[in-house]
């Protein structure tokens, strides 16, 4: 399984992003990743091995690397991620908590179709990756996002980090929550609420089955209702 940890602030993130993903360290133990976006530098992602050893002591070295006020993480017992994708939606990371029965069957169609999958040493596909090309197929990030929820048989929750921005996406079944935190300056969005306390967001909102929302440093957009 797996969990993920985002924030949007007013202020600099990294503390928020670093402590918040490594809260979901009971949910996963064989990758970590993180993700963050600043105006002046652009996208910076880092993915580690956790297998013998955690989160904190993996990531603490390189802080000084995330920079922004905006980022994304996750702690996955499946595949590398985030993913780094730049399409005509424009540029974003992107993670998942992910179970997909028919992810071969995918891969094999899209395969057929004259597109590139990258792969495990295991030789398996990486979902966040299928994701990631299910999402651009869309119009707009929604039309991606509900393009996913058409095809995959399963459950797939996502978090896209964008240049303005986190879009969190609830799987269309509800098995995996997805809970907003609200402090002033800045929100979370989470697989778990066990960090915001310790952070300093309170509890504001559980999205719906299928929701889609935009999360801002000031304000949430609903884009897709439950």
């Amino acid at each position: 399984m797996g969990g993920f940890f985002g924030t949007v602030s007013q202020q600099p993130c990294v503390a928020d992003l670093f402590y918040g993903t490594d809260y979901q360290s009971h949910l996963g133990t064989r990758r970590g990743g993180m993700a963050s976006f600043s105006s002046e530098s652009g996208f910076y992602r880092s993915i580690h091995n956790l297998e013998n050893t955690y989160f904190r002591t993996r990531f603490e070295s390189e802080l000084d690397r995330f920079v922004g006020n905006s980022g994304i993480g996750v702690i996955s017992d499946t595949d590398a991620q985030p993913m780094l994708i730049n399409c005509h939606l424009g540029r974003f990371a992107v993670v998942t908590v992910a179970r997909i029965n028919n992810i071969e069957e995918l891969a094999q169609k899209m395969l057929d179709e004259g597109m590139h999958l990258s792969e495990f040493s295991s030789g398996k596909i990486n979902p966040t990756e299928l994701i990631g090309l299910l999402i651009v197929r869309g119009k707009t990030f929604v039309d991606g996002i509900e393009n996913v929820y058409r095809h995959i048989k399963g459950s797939c929750s996502i978090l896209i980090l964008t240049e303005d921005g986190i879009i969190a996406a609830r799987d269309s079944w509800g098995r995996t929550p997805i809970i907003l935190g609200k402090r002033d300056n800045a929100y979370a969005i989470a697989s778990e609420s066990s960090s915001f306390f310790n952070l300093g967001f309170q509890t504001e909102y559980f999205l719906g089955p299928g929701e889609i929302v935009r999360v801002y440093a000031d304000h949430v957009e609903q884009l897709r209702k439950p």
